[in-house]
């Protein structure tokens, strides 16, 4: 039991770094108050799928607090929580849809998928709460609602598909990577 978590401790570490990393090799793209597409998602993804819930969970959780101290824009300390630890720990709830290696490609990669979309639907949510309250003096003319949902929901979709992609290719390519290591199944690597 002991071993356990110091192994999925060790895991979250690995993951969150290389998340970091990952988050900055990036596309910016046009959006001038932040944003931008990167692959920091997919190890997120790659927890949540591997060990479940409570570790994709943390693993956002980790990658957020690590975003905020690497890279932080902050106006507001509710916003800092919105944009920074909540919004990437909310990603991880995709574990709640992790597959098993006993289903057969084509039903996990709809669980993964499913996930991948909740995950980044339930990020996308923080994000455009924190814009509508904090930076609605952008939106200028337009609904703050809409605005917010459409800059923030602009880059999610590309992250939603980048990181899908990915996902798909590792549980097709490597599917002891994303599934061996949850109770009931023997670890990989």
């Amino acid at each position: 039991m002991k071993n356990n978590n110091i192994s999925l401790l060790t895991e979250i570490a690995i993951m969150s770094a290389l998340s970091l990393i990952l988050g900055m090799i990036k596309f910016a793209g046009p959006w001038p108050q932040g944003g931008s597409v990167s692959l920091e998602m997919v190890p997120i993804f790659l927890m949540a799928f591997r060990r479940g819930f409570k570790a994709g969970v943390f693993t956002g959780l980790a990658v957020g607090l690590l975003q905020l101290l690497v890279n932080p824009y902050v106006v507001h300390p509710a916003q800092m929580i919105l944009d920074y630890p909540l919004a990437f720990a909310l990603a991880g709830v995709a574990g709640a849809f992790a597959p098993s290696l006993a289903q057969n490609k084509s039903k996990r990669t709809i669980l993964m998928v499913t996930g991948i979309f909740v995950g980044c639907l339930l990020r996308t949510i923080s994000h455009v709460l924190s814009g509508v309250i904090f930076f609605s003096d952008l939106a200028e003319e337009m609904n703050i609602w809409l605005y917010s949902f459409m800059y923030n929901g602009s880059f999610m979709i590309v992250i939603f598909v980048i990181t899908s992609l990915v996902v798909i290719l590792l549980t097709n390519t490597a599917p002891k990577l994303l599934h061996a290591a949850r109770s009931g199944y023997t670890r990989a690597a």
